[in-house]
């Protein structure tokens, strides 16, 4: 009967573990030899140290632990209450332990967990830094600044406002393993890749644009710095652009966005941003998820460069070059339009960081 044959099969796997861990042997190197006889019938890794881990701790027996039939009683206040101790001394305490320590089997753990404390485990969401306060106060006034310009006349704020950053791109960016995802036959292996790292060539892209497209692109030459002085000349470089792309832009006022970075709030930065005739919106502190360039623009455009490799800067200039170009009107005015969701959502949350929008 092939139910009975399936259970000899396991006491013999496990008989076989138990003389090879008694032995001295390592589970890889049990699961090594055990493939190597028993081939697609071997028992998986986690099969093995399981019960290596069992004999180890002196258990003698080759059968399955009892089983009550009741798995309803299990469920008792004691064991919840017991759960919720263990769960509340160590919050990444695994279903396995669980079930160790309190003598129930891993299902019966689950349904204590999900259905009667209702828990869930979730893994930590990595933000850029852990916000005081006064910047959870400064984003929240940030953003009532943003909806106080942008909502009483929407087209008058898209066509005022100018946001600009900077941020390397490189001569190669590998895929993530979720990009390098593709569609196979069913029970096709999992084609290989090898891991590899972003170049160590890199250029300094810095880039302004607005609701209609970019305005200015500039790659910094190497051995240089984007100080406050070289961040002035660009400054000075947008207004020419403005004008000669944006006809009224400048007479309607523009309001530009740009984050704190040391070389935009210098003293030399201030005073062409003044000369330029821009007004300027204070970006709080350590907030990309109010920086339209770093939740929108970039993102994009590292996708679209992310897999090729450029041998020269001048190749990977000419690719972003050419990726701005091809991005439709709808795509700028729809990175400065989610600004307006995100602050309204920074608002609600008390100045902690928001999630898309």
């Amino acid at each position: 009967h092939p139910m009975a044959f399936s259970q000899e099969l396991k006491l013999e796997h496990r008989a076989v573990i138990k003389f090879l861990t008694l032995e001295g042997s390592k589970p890889a190197e049990i699961q090594s030899r055990m493939a190597s006889v028993y081939a697609d019938a071997a028992p998986s890794y986690a099969t093995i140290k399981r019960w290596a881990a069992e004999f180890k701790r002196g258990r003698d027996s080759l059968e399955d632990d009892p089983r009550c039939g009741r798995p309803r009683t299990a469920v008792t206040a004691d064991n919840i209450q017991r759960i919720q101790a263990l769960v509340d001394s160590d919050q990444r305490v695994k279903v396995r332990e669980l079930a160790t320590d309190t003598g129930l089997s891993d299902p019966q753990v689950i349904e204590i967990l999900h259905q009667h404390l209702h828990l869930s485990k979730v893994s930590a969401r990595w933000i850029p830094r852990i916000l005081t306060r006064d910047q959870k106060t400064a984003r929240v006034q940030y953003s009532k600044l943003v909806l106080d310009s942008y909502d009483p006349d929407p087209a008058n704020f898209l066509s005022c406002c100018v946001t600009g950053d900077e941020t390397w791109i490189h001569h190669h960016d590998p895929e993530s393993k979720q990009e390098s995802k593709q569609w196979l036959p069913v029970g096709s292996p999992a084609p290989l890749k090898a891991r590899t790292a972003c170049s160590a060539g890199k250029i300094m892209l810095t880039v302004f644009w607005d609701a209609k497209g970019p305005l200015l692109l500039d790659f910094l030459p190497h051995k240089q710095t984007v100080t406050g002085a070289y961040y002035a000349d660009l400054i000075a470089r947008l207004r020419e652009a403005i004008k000669e792309n944006r006809r009224g832009m400048l007479s309607r006022g523009v309001v530009l966005l740009h984050d704190n970075a040391p070389a935009h709030t210098s003293r030399i930065a201030k005073a062409a941003v003044s000369v330029a005739g821009f007004r300027e919106m204070p970006h709080p502190a350590y907030s990309p998820d109010l920086a339209p360039s770093d939740f929108h623009l970039f993102p994009h455009l590292k996708r679209a460069l992310r897999g090729q490799r450029f041998d020269t800067d001048d190749a990977l200039k000419d690719a972003a070059t050419a990726w701005f170009e091809g991005c439709s009107v709808q795509f700028f005015q729809s990175g400065i339009e989610a600004l307006r969701s995100r602050c309204h959502k920074c608002i609600l949350v008390g100045g902690d960081y928001v999630e898309k929008s």
